[in-house]
C-alpha cells in the first residue's frame, strides 16, 4: 500500500509511480549507519595502537591495547571522534542515497524523500513545537517508567565531561548533522520503504519501534527510554507525511537535540 496525501488524478499525483526503496536496503542502510559508526570507532583505535607501537616498539601488545582502551574511554577522545566521524558518515549515506534514488529525492509524496519545501512554512511553527514540548514531555515519561534511576545518552554524557574546545562543535554536529542523516534513514527511506508495503499506522509503529531500538545502544540498553523515543519518532513521522517534506521533521529533531543539550549545560 502506498501512502498518498494527493486525490488521485491530481498532477502531484504523477511522481508515485517511481519505484519505492526495497524494505531489504532501508533497514541495511540504516544498519550501514551504525556499523560504519562503530567502524570509525574501530579505525580510530587501530590508529592510536599503531602510534603507540612506533612510540615504543619495545611495548608488549597486551600493553599497546591497554592503551588504547584507555584513550578510546576519555570524554574528548569519544567527543572529536563524533566531531570527526559523524560528518563523514552522513556526507557517504546522503551519496549513497542520492545516487540510489535520484527521482524521489525531491518528491513529496513516498516513495519520495521529501526534499522538499512543506506544503505550508506553518509547518516549521509546528516542528518548532514538538522539539520543544517532546523534551520535557518525554524526560517526564521515561522518570515515571524509570522509578528515579537516571537516564542520560551517550552525548549527553560526552557533552558534559568533553573539554569546553570541544563542546561546541559536538554540539553543532548534535543539532545538525546527526538529526539530517537520521531522519534521511528513518523519515525517508525506511518510512517510504513501510508506506509502499503497508498501512500508514503501521508503517509508522515499526519506524518508531525501529528508531527506538537502534538508540538503546547510546542508552546503555535502559530499556525505560523506549517509549520516549518511540513517541517522538512517531511525532516525526507525522511531520514528515503531513507537511510533505523532510524538512520539518530535521528541525524538530534538531531542536529535540538542543534543548535536551542546554538543559544539561545549565545544570551542569
Amino acid at each position: 500500500m502506498t501512502f498518498s496525501m494527493f486525490k488521485p488524478g491530481s498532477p502531484a499525483a504523477a511522481p508515485t509511480l517511481a519505484k519505492a526503496p526495497g524494505l531489504l536496503q532501508a533497514l541495511g542502510l540504516v544498519l550501514l549507519y551504525f556499523l560504519l559508526q562503530v567502524g570509525a570507532g574501530m579505525l580510530m583505535g587501530f590508529a592510536l595502537g599503531v602510534r603507540e607501537k612506533m612510540r615504543h616498539p619495545q611495548l608488549p601488545f597486551a600493553d599497546v591495547r591497554k592503551h588504547v582502551l584507555s584513550v578510546l574511554q576519555q570524554p574528548d577522545s569519544n567527543a572529536m571522534l563524533m566531531v570527526i566521524a559523524l560528518p563523514s558518515i552522513a556526507l557517504l549515506l546522503f551519496w549513497l542515497v542520492r545516487r540510489w534514488w535520484p527521482v524521489l529525492w525531491l518528491q513529496a509524496e513516498p516513495p519520495g524523500l521529501g526534499f522538499s519545501a512543506p506544503s505550508t512554512s506553518r509547518w516549521y511553527y509546528s516542528a518548532l513545537l514538538v522539539g520543544v514540548v517532546m523534551p520535557p514531555l518525554g524526560a517526564l515519561l521515561t522518570q515515571l517508567l524509570a522509578h528515579g534511576h537516571e537516564v542520560t545518552q551517550n552525548v549527553q554524557e560526552l557533552s558534559q565531561h568533553a573539554s569546553g574546545y570541544l563542546r561546541l562543535p559536538l554540539a553543532i554536529v548534535a543539532v545538525s548533522v546527526g538529526p539530517m542523516i537520521e531522519e534521511l534513514m528513518f523519515r525517508g527511506v525506511l518510512l517510504s520503504a513501510l508506506l509502499h508495503r503497508m498501512s500508514t499506522g503501521l508503517s509508522i509503529a515499526l519506524c518508531a519501534a525501529l528508531f527506538g531500538v537502534m538508540h538503546l545502544v547510546g542508552l546503555d540498553f535502559q530499556w525505560y527510554a523506549l517509549p520516549n523515543l518511540m513517541l517522538f519518532a512517531a511525532a516525526l513521522c507525522w511531520l514528515r507525511l503531513k507537511s510533505g517534506s523532510l524538512w520539518p521533521a530535521i528541525l524538530a529533531h534538531g531542536m529535540y537535540n538542543l534543548f535536551a543539550l542546554v538543559a544539561l549545560f545549565a545544570a551542569a
